[in-house]
Order: structure tokens, then C-alpha cells, then sequence
């Protein structure tokens, strides 16, 4: 989950005025002594705003820091950021924690109940595999879509709040899928199992903080392990697990991790669609802005075609901006995957969408942006575009 990049808003509301204030004052402290004071201060006035649900303080504060202070900017979404998905409990702090998975399908990716066998073998595996020994652990009973998580830091608290008073003694949060937002359909997305534990205090999180574990050995077990027993609700997909970890960085970590994994889905599905290698597709890379950068969109077609049959969008996540090395992540990923035919534009193309669909429209060969089409005859129930 990425921190947005904010443009300048005029007139700092008083308790904005605040925030920044603190936040400024721990970003230029000098000594570890000077930072308690801040840290504590700090925190106090932003469990003030997440629990009477003033996100646009937060959010204006977030904003202003952005354009003016890039340090303090961090230090005041890192404390919004463990305020919302850490709360007090009588035995422990309580932490959100993330499980993502990416997947693709031909089909619908599921985002439904989990069934409790599921939920009893999730349990098993992430306190093997990926909790600290004496950490207790809730279980939300439903796979989330991006669509369906807690939006903005308020409901990310509240939810937290949520995990925290029924999941650490009952184990499991049921969830009615009804009360959720409908989820879009891609073919290439990430879902989301949320999680809450109880940590002793002063105690270790997760396996790797402990004397004989490593995030590599987890992530290897997790993945052989967890990966295994995943597999009966996503039933038709390709899937990858992304190491869980607190729920903001395992987020920041999905989206990472989805845009190459969305490349690597399109080779694969376009290639089977259309019964051609992918030394047969082009690439064609591009990228879009509004009043800035805002993402890469790449477009497939047969190589000796200039008709776009499908496109994905790699945006840009946290720094990233026109002087960075995108375009070479995104050339290994599509090479890795097989492409050898690359064309990059240097045209600056709009942020445009179908007025239709409301699809993505993509970089042709030719400098002009279009909707991406598959032929008729390999269109059917088939996801309009990427994820």
C-alpha cells in the first residue's frame, strides 16, 4: 500500500497546525531523549484524530509535510502508520498484521469466507512458520479484494480495535461478506487474509526476530507451507505468497510485488490465450501523467501487429518519479517473462480511461492511446484488463 503523493492544500487548520508542529520538532530532534518527548506527543495527538475519525487533520497535515519537510513528512506517516494498526491490550500491544497473495485467473479470483478448516490450517502454519513462539493469534474469516480493506487510517484503526477485542481470545473474526464492497474483477490482483496478535511485552513479533530464524527461511517455509494450504480458496489461479508481515509494510509489499507478477500473468495469459510464444508478443511501454508521473502502462501486441490485445499499469509507488530506474524493472520483468520485442515512447501520455468500460486506455505502436482488445473469438469470459 503505497503513501500518496500529495499536492499543496492552502490554510492549515489549527489542529493540523499541531501536528506538524510535533512532527516537525521530533524530525529535527538531536538525541534519543529529545525524540521520547516528541514520540510521545506525537502519538497521544494522532490517537486523538484516529479515534474521533478526523482523517482530513491527518491527511492535510500528511499533505503539507509532503511539499515542505520530506523527513518529517516520514516520521508523521510512520507514527500515523503504527498508531492505526497497533493498539494497547491487557497482556500486550496488538498488532494488524497482512497476509497477501497474488493471483491470476482466467476466471473470477475469489473473495469469500474462509472456511474454518482453512482457517485452523492458517493458523498452524503462520505460527510455525512466521510468528514468534509466545505471540496469540485472531483470524479474520474472510479474503479480502484491495476494494474490501479498511479505507484511510480511521477504519484501519477502527478495524484494528475490532481484531483486537474478539480475535485474541476467540480466535477467529467473522465477517459477512454482504456488508463488503462489491469487488472488480482482473486478472491479475492481490488478496488479502488480516490477521491480529498479541505480543508479550518487549517480546518478538515474528519467527525472524527470534535467535535461529531468518525472513529468508519464513518466507521459503511459508511459501512451501502456507502456499499449500491457500490453495483450496483459490481454486483456478496461479497464486504467490508475499511474506505477511505488519499490515502497511506487508501492503507496500503486495503492491511491489504485484507489478511484476502482473507483467509476468500477462505473458503467460496472453501466450496461452493466443497460442503464441512470448518471443512472438511486443511490449510496448509508455508513460502517463496527470499534474505529475503517475504510472507506466504497457501494451502487448503480436509482433507484427500494431493492434493492442492487452495492457497492464505499473504505477509508481512511494519516491519513485521520472528519474528513476523503472523502465529497467520493468525491462527484466518483461524480459524474464520472455519478451524480447521492447518499445519504449517518450510521448507524455494522459491519464486517459474508456468512457464505456472505464478500462485503462493503453499505448499503441503507432504514439496513440487505445482500448486494449482481445479477438472476438478469445474475448469470452475473459477480464477486461489487467490488474
Amino acid at each position: 500500500m503505497k503513501r500518496s503523493r500529495f499536492g499543496r492544500r492552502s490554510g492549515i487548520p489549527r489542529d493540523a497546525e499541531d501536528i506538524l508542529w510535533l512532527a516537525n520538532g521530533l524530525a529535527e530532534s538531536g538525541s534519543r531523549a529529545e525524540d521520547v518527548f516528541w514520540e510521545l506527543r506525537l502519538a497521544g495527538a494522532v490517537n486523538e484524530l484516529l479515534h474521533t475519525g478526523n482523517e482530513d487533520t491527518l491527511t492535510t497535515a500528511l499533505d503539507h509535510l509532503y511539499t515542505t519537510n520530506q523527513r518529517a513528512y516520514d516520521v508523521l506517516a510512520d507514527s500515523i502508520e503504527t498508531r492505526a494498526e497497533q493498539c494497547a491490550g491487557a497482556h500486550g500491544d496488538i498488532l494488524l498484521i497482512t497476509v497477501p497473495i497474488l493471483a491470476w485467473s482466467r476466471f473470477t479470483i475469489p473473495a469469500a469466507t474462509i472456511p474454518a478448516k482453512v482457517v485452523n490450517n492458517l493458523r498452524i502454519h503462520l505460527q510455525a512458520h512466521v510468528l514468534a513462539q509466545d505471540v496469540k493469534l485472531g483470524i479474520a474469516d474472510i479474503l479480502f479484494s484491495p476494494d474490501q480493506l479498511p479505507q484511510g487510517y480511521c477504519e484501519t484503526a477502527r478495524f484494528t480495535s475490532q481484531m483486537a477485542s474478539t480475535t485474541v481470545s476467540e480466535g477467529v473474526l467473522h465477517v459477512d461478506p454482504e456488508t463488503l464492497p462489491e469487488t472488480s474483477r482482473f486478472l491479475s490482483d492481490v488478496r488479502y487474509i488480516l490477521a491480529a496478535v498479541q505480543v508479550p511485552p518487549e517480546g518478538p513479533v515474528f519467527r525472524w526476530q527470534e535467535n535461529d530464524g531468518g525472513r529468508e527461511q519464513s518466507m521459503e517455509q511459508w511459501r512451501a507451507q502456507g502456499g499449500a494450504c491457500l490453495l483450496p480458496l483459490l481454486a483456478g489461479c496461479a497464486m504467490e505468497l508475499v511474506l505477511p508481515d505488519a499490515y502497511f509494510a506487508a501492503c507496500r509489499q503486495a503492491d511491489r510485488a504485484s507489478r511484476p507478477y502482473s507483467v509476468r500473468a500477462s505473458v503467460a495469459f496472453l501466450s496461452t490465450t493466443l497460442d503464441v510464444a512470448p518471443a512472438d508478443l511486443r511490449a510496448v511501454v509508455a508513460p502517463f501523467y496527470e499534474r505529475q508521473l503517475e504510472e507506466y502502462r504497457i501494451s502487448f501486441t503480436i509482433k507484427d501487429s500494431t493492434a493492442v490485445v492487452h495492457g497492464v499499469v505499473w504505477p509508481l509507488l512511494g519516491p519513485e518519479d521520472d528519474s528513476g530506474d523503472v523502465p529497467a524493472q520493468i525491462d527484466a520483468t518483461l524480459k524474464d517473462s520472455g519478451i524480447t520485442h521492447i518499445e519504449h515512447l517518450d510521448n507524455r501520455f494522459p491519464m486517459e480511461y474508456c468512457d464505456d468500460c472505464g478500462a485503462p486506455m493503453y499505448p499503441s505502436p503507432d504514439g496513440e492511446s487505445v482500448h486494449a482488445e482481445l479477438p472476438e473469438d478469445k474475448a469470452e469470459q475473459v477480464p477486461k484488463h489487467l490488474h
